[in-house]
């Protein structure tokens, strides 16, 4: 059933990839997959391989790749992507010796992708369960680690018809769960003493953004004396309530940065917010100074240090089905977090509304209010900021677990 469930999956990428960009990609990246890599990696290589399934899996990753580079500066690095939307923006990332896609999951593939890799080590990151790869580095005895792991309730591990995720679970050598719930499940069905309690890695990944933050001189100009509300990876339902609320809220100022950098998306956007600028004009004014309410930027890699700039953090995807994106980054600068409904997935929110230092809200009307009520209540808007930054704090670590781990096997 698993490997008709693959053969069914790469069937419908074809055909949705005579008319949709992206499955084109995942088609076209996978292209003479194992030419590259046999052209790429040498004989005799020692590698690290971490595969992703798409970017925020790779902001998890990252910093344990970028302390491994400093740790085992023998070894080369080898990162995979599932998705094109990690692969497509950090296909060029430096830390990095070699990043590719990831062979579909079947047995002859696997077979082949380990046979011309040889990893001494193997990482995969929160999500990734592919049975044919975890069943080759078993047999090859390769050390192959899952971190940043949750594991719900509902998930297949734990139902009658999950024996083949509760091989693979059993496939790791050791397992880096981000909860105490998460520990508490997959001990069930795996050995407690293969299950480490370590925590979400993306705090020390934010953690590091902050630590390496130089400031945008084109935003400090266009803040200048405007109360500002940062709005990150939103989507066309998000901007329509931010749109209520900046109607609403005359004083407050408003950078969005989209989820989707696409002419629609834009165009939408432009639309909605009519006297809006774009980040791409501030180049072309006098010192990137502008009397718009809104600025809509249109690049992708400045919004991890756009949270620092404003009093509040508003975060998209709250109303997709895939809820929503990443709370850390804004709330490591100590900022209070708005969100919609759909987060119940994501611990970090939970966290953070459990500290304190995050809202999440269903309708326009309940936007409004919750916003007028930060920034009309400056001890409010301490606290929340406050303890925004001491969750994110406090919850540091992990990637210095995993690393020292590594070291008593002497890996």
């Amino acid at each position: 059933m698993y490997n008709i469930s693959v053969r069914l999956y790469q069937l419908a990428i074809l055909i949705a990839s005579l008319f949709n960009k992206k499955a084109k990609l995942w088609l076209e990246g996978r292209r003479d997959i194992f030419s590259k890599l046999q052209n790429a990696v040498g004989s005799g290589e020692k590698i690290i391989w971490m595969h992703c399934a798409s970017l925020g899996e790779f902001e998890q990753g990252r910093p344990v790749l970028e302390e491994l580079r400093q740790q085992y500066p023998q070894h080369r690095l080898l990162l995979t992507f599932f998705s094109p939307s990690g692969y497509e923006i950090r296909k060029n990332y430096t830390g990095v010796d070699w990043v590719f896609y990831l062979p579909l999951d079947t047995r002859a593939n696997a077979q082949q992708f380990i046979n011309i890799v040889k990893p001494s080590l193997s990482i995969f990151v929160k999500y990734e369960y592919w049975y044919h790869y975890l069943y080759q580095l078993h047999q090859k005895n390769i050390p192959v680690l899952l971190i940043s792991a949750i594991f719900r309730e509902n998930a297949p591990f734990f139902k009658w018809y999950g024996s083949v995720h509760r091989k693979m679970a059993n496939y790791f050598h050791h397992l880096f769960v981000q909860n105490p719930e998460s520990y508490e499940r997959i001990t069930t069905i795996v050995p407690a003493e293969k299950v480490s309690l370590a925590g979400d890695t993306r705090f020390d990944r934010v953690k590091t953004i902050v630590d390496s933050f130089e400031p945008l001189p084109l935003i400090e100009q266009f803040i200048t004396n405007k109360k500002i509300l940062v709005a990150g990876s939103t989507w066309p339902e998000d901007e329509l309530m931010l749109k209520k609320l900046m109607e609403a809220q005359a004083d407050l100022a408003l950078i969005i940065a989209p989820h989707e950098i696409t002419d629609t998306h834009l165009g939408f956007l432009k639309d909605t917010f009519r006297e809006a600028a774009f980040y791409s004009e501030l180049l072309k004014v006098n010192n990137g100074i502008s009397t718009s309410r809104v600025l809509i930027i249109d690049n992708i890699g400045m919004l991890s240090k756009l949270y620092y700039y404003g009093l509040v953090s508003y975060i998209g995807g709250g109303f997709n089905k895939s809820g929503i994106h990443n709370t850390l980054e804004a709330a490591v600068y100590g900022k209070p977090v708005l969100f919609g409904p759909n987060y119940q997935k994501f611990a970090e929110a939970i966290g953070l509304i459990k500290n304190k230092a995050a809202f999440s809200y269903t309708t326009d009307t309940e936007l409004i209010e919750l916003t007028q009520s930060l920034l009309n209540n400056k001890k409010q808007l301490m606290e929340y900021s406050r303890n925004a930054g001491e969750f994110v704090a406090s919850n540091t670590g992990a990637t210095s677990l995993i690393v020292s781990w590594l070291k008593k096997t002497a890996f």
